[in-house]
């Protein structure tokens, strides 16, 4: 499965193609479904281009992508509760707990403050919980001792350009053996799917590795503005074609 990340922190001043507005994440989803994206994932923003858990973001929002992916049947949009859109982990609870339409899956950074409490606000409202176990933090440690760690539906390796240490392979190596994932073998051993992913320099490296694994791979413009050539990307929907050709021809 690739999916492809619209937006996450970007914007505008990082490039003009990235998508910011509730119609333009659709047009986005729409043409990255057509060049093969399984699964669309998105950061909801303000209209002055903050993330945001807002009901009254999240809703406009998923309203415009779920017709957009109906193409790929049965495909969740996964949004995110990462403290970069509620700093409080009160206050992320509380906007859970206020949302008027659900998403499908939510990602939880598990190294942040307050994520065991988010993850049970998510449960409580029968919202599907992805574990976002990033590279250099303690995430992956405290997910193997968390109570609700059973109750997610995926776990997201995420190798951060931080903790790469320059070469983002070996650390995503390191990050997946933590949970014991191995070629042929993309699940953890108690049957959680794994989907792996880089960012920047780290995006397309990451990315042929978790394919040689058997593990979910995602790609966007949240995690890298270039082409594996360097060019710059025109849209997710390039990103997404440039990462079935590189599966293709480069694993």
């Amino acid at each position: 499965m690739l999916q492809v990340c619209l937006n996450g922190s970007r914007g505008p001043g990082d490039s003009a193609v990235v998508p910011m507005s509730p119609e333009s994440l659709a047009e986005s989803a729409a043409r990255a479904v057509a060049a093969g994206a399984g699964e669309v994932r998105v950061h909801p923003r303000t209209p002055c281009g903050r993330t945001s858990l807002s009901p009254r973001v999240l809703a406009p929002v998923l309203a415009e992508l779920r017709p957009a992916v109906s193409a790929v049947a049965g495909a969740p949009v996964p949004v995110t509760t990462a403290a970069s859109a509620e700093p409080d982990p009160g206050r992320r609870v509380e906007r859970i707990r206020s949302w008027t339409v659900l998403p499908d899956l939510v990602s939880v950074d598990w190294h942040e403050p307050g994520a065991g409490a988010v993850v049970a606000a998510l449960l409580e409202r029968g919202v599907g919980v992805e574990a976002a176990l990033w590279s250099g933090t303690d995430g992956p440690e405290r997910f193997a001792s968390s109570p609700p760690a059973p109750g997610v539906l995926r776990v997201l390796a995420r190798v951060t350009a931080a903790g790469s240490d320059g070469d983002p392979e070996a650390a995503a190596r390191a990050l997946l053996a933590t949970f014991a994932v191995r070629p042929g073998l993309p699940v953890l051993p108690h049957g959680l799917p794994v989907l792996v992913h880089g960012e920047e320099d780290g995006a397309w490296p990451v990315l042929r590795l978790a394919r040689r694994l058997g593990a979910g791979a995602r790609i966007g413009l949240e995690d890298t503005l270039l082409l594996p050539d360097g060019t710059r990307a025109r849209s997710n929907a390039d990103l997404v074609a440039a990462a079935l050709a590189y599966g293709r021809t480069g694993f």
